[in-house]
């Protein structure tokens, strides 16, 4: 091993001994490092070198950690878990995120940040989300995953967990940022998810290994889940919502903020409805959120070419293609910029909630209930309404509450408050 390997091996182990003291901070751990020589000079140095940068209490928590630390089997123990840790000033560090206030002295990975100079997009939102934002979460991520785009998010119940299934499931990557250390997944449910994306991205977290979600871990990991990011985008909030502390971190940060819409009615599009008259960004179709974001990416590397061409023109014509180039007749041009136009409509297409498909072997009543079901909840008279507009002898007198419960029964629609029902999504 070459010199510099093994130092750099050694001041690892010290480095490791750094991110697990909890008693300080990371600009505490900054300090003390930069004045000793790095983390291995830290580790060496005497008490009273300690006490140049750090407080009394602080120099008496760290000697009593210290004395019952063991260097090289900690290491061995994180390695032994396939955990890295990533510090400040290395290669492997995210760049977006060296320059965020209070950035992490350290990462712990679980999994690659390979890719990191990819764009990166943070999906965020409500965990008891409504169908409408799970629908909305789902293409997005199903979207960003299949243009090459990174989904990041924080491994939460909801829009969360959605978004980021559904990035890896199109073949994407996704980071997820937990409020615990990376061998502890929470939510306890999430297990599939957080396998998935140990192998197709990495868990992140800067808290050391068995550290327990505790509640007040998670506002200081949402500046990490921003900081990653190049856009924030809001799919539900309420108006006082804990998404809404990612949402300040992230403006903070200089990050720019979507929103999706929602109706003036559902109290989880409160706080999006909020964030547009503030003038966050308006997420409308893919194909405009793309464009834009190629723009956005541009202006923030400070003119260099965005590397989102690539991905968000996947599938459409290569326009100006070199003449004489062999097989590049005219009419595989055309045929080529068609099957994009083809692609982008049917993405366009995909994005809005439809028809739902028809259920096999469903009674004709109850089917016609269904095809009238949106995501957005609606009232039993409302359906009643629509209903009786379509065939108005045909429901005259009908008792439409006892056919949605059915539907309930039947796993195709749910209940979201009293009298008020949705489709779930297919």
């Amino acid at each position: 091993m070459r010199q510099s390997d093994g130092y750099r091996q050694q001041e690892k182990i010290y480095e490791l001994w750094l991110c697990s003291f909890p008693g300080m901070g990371n600009k505490g751990r900054c300090r003390l490092a930069e004045h000793c020589g790095g983390a291995y000079g830290a580790y060496s140095a005497s008490w009273e070198k300690w006490g140049e940068v750090l407080s009394s209490r602080q120099v008496g928590e760290l000697k009593t950690f210290t004395a019952a630390w063991k260097p090289q089997r900690a290491y061995r123990e994180m390695e032994e878990q396939g955990i890295s840790l990533v510090t400040r000033g290395e290669e492997a560090y995210p760049k977006r995120l060296a320059g965020i206030p209070d950035a992490p002295y350290g990462l712990f990975v679980r999994g690659s940040l390979e890719g990191t100079e990819q764009p990166t997009v943070a999906v965020i939102g409500a965990r008891d989300c409504s169908q409408y934002g799970a629908y909305v979460a789902e293409r997005l991520g199903a979207l960003l995953g299949s243009r090459g785009i990174t989904v990041v998010s924080g491994m939460a119940r909801g829009i969360d967990g959605i978004s980021q299934i559904a990035a890896l499931t199109a073949g994407g990557c996704s980071w997820g940022v937990l409020g615990s250390g990376v061998d502890v997944c929470y939510p306890a449910g999430h297990k599939v998810l957080y396998g998935k994306l140990v192998e197709r991205g990495a868990v992140i977290s800067e808290y050391p290994m068995g550290t327990p979600a505790r509640p007040q871990n998670f506002p200081p990991r949402n500046r990490i889940v921003s900081g990653l990011a190049d856009v924030v985008v809001v799919v539900e909030a309420r108006e006082r919502s804990g998404t809404l502390i990612t949402v300040d971190t992230a403006l903070e940060q200089g990050r720019e903020v979507y929103a999706v819409p929602g109706r003036i009615t559902d109290r989880l599009s409160d706080g999006c409805n909020r964030l547009i008259r503030q003038g966050a960004g308006l997420l409308m179709t893919p194909e405009e959120f793309l464009m834009e974001l190629e723009e956005l990416v541009g202006q923030h590397r400070n003119g260099e070419q965005s590397v989102l061409a690539h991905q968000i023109h996947k599938g459409k014509a290569q326009q100006g293609m070199e003449q004489g180039k062999e097989g590049d007749t005219r009419q595989e041009e055309e045929q080529k910029w068609e099957a994009g136009k083809e692609q982008e409509e049917k993405e366009q297409e995909e994005w809005k909630l439809g028809t739902p498909a028809p259920v096999k072997n469903l009674p004709p009543q109850l089917e016609a209930v269904y095809q009238v079901l949106d995501l957005c909840p609606r009232s039993s008279v409302q359906i009643k309404a629509e209903l009786t507009r379509q065939d108005p002898e045909g429901w005259a007198g009908k008792h439409i509450p006892a056919l949605l419960m059915r539907l309930c029964m039947e796993n195709l629609a749910e209940q979201v408050s009293p009298g008020y029902f949705c489709r779930k999504r297919d």
